[in-house]
């Protein structure tokens, strides 16, 4: 596997790729707090398409940026596609990747092909409680995504590592992620869509429950809605296998 970087603003941005010598790309984002190893299970999908996964700009092994925002988030991701310029585009995104991808298509929907819309949503009120456990004590916000983030029978092993992953980040930008997610609200402009959707869901998803991803399916005319039983938020962690059938059934049927 290629680890590359590529250049925005003068900062380094950390991706990593599976090179399948295709001249489409699929490119995955994220969610709060997070970074491309959330994604490392779809490295395995079977599929005409190079797959990607970027660190969004402070997250992991991307350069730290003074000022964080959805703007940023998507002007990063609109330079690593204009380097690519990959005849079909699809954008996954988890959760705050969700929002990313939204925005993304909303602002250039000629770039994209299809999005996978997971555990996300058209709105995403974030609860005070989330905020006010990040700053203070990280270790408690940490703890806390046992619950918040996985089904209650997911795998010691597979909560631990996530929980390892999200332990590495900066609390602020972690909290800024989430100030993110909680200022995003384009509900009345979801109906206007008009690419293919894969919307994917934890059955027990605390964070964004299925009523989101059931939004997106009622008003997304061109959309495949997905609920995977026992799996909470980090559903492509928790569920790889059954994430991975979707989005291949997904693409080898719509594209």
């Amino acid at each position: 596997m290629i680890i590359p970087y590529f250049e925005y603003s003068k900062k380094q941005i950390f991706y990593q790729i599976k090179d399948n010598n295709s001249q489409n790309t699929l490119l995955f984002i994220h969610g709060s707090g997070g970074n491309s190893n959330f994604w490392e299970n779809q490295f395995y999908l079977n599929i005409d398409y190079n797959i990607i996964a970027v660190d969004l700009p402070s997250h992991n092994k991307s350069n730290t940026f003074p000022e964080l925002s959805l703007d940023l988030y998507v002007d990063v991701v609109k330079k690593l596609v204009d380097s690519l310029k990959p005849e079909k585009l699809i954008l996954g995104g988890h959760s705050l990747g969700g929002v990313v991808i939204q925005e993304y298509y909303f602002r250039y929907p000629n770039d994209v092909s299809a999005l996978i819309l997971c555990a996300t949503g058209g709105r995403m009120r974030v609860s005070q409680v989330i905020f006010n456990s990040i700053k203070p004590d990280y270790q408690v916000f940490l703890n806390n995504l046992r619950v918040g983030l996985f089904y209650r029978k997911t795998s010691k092993e597979i909560i631990e590592n996530a929980i390892l992953e999200s332990s590495q980040m900066d609390p602020e930008v972690t909290y800024n992620d989430f100030k993110i997610c909680d200022a995003f609200d384009t509900l009345d402009k979801t109906n206007s869509i008009d690419v293919p959707c894969l919307i994917i869901c934890g059955k027990y998803d605390q964070l964004t429950p299925v009523k989101y991803s059931q939004f997106f399916h009622d008003k997304i005319k061109n959309s495949e809605l997905y609920i995977i039983d026992k799996s909470g938020h980090a559903v492509m962690l928790e569920k790889p296998n059954e994430v991975n059938k979707a989005i291949e059934d997904f693409i080898n049927i719509n594209l």
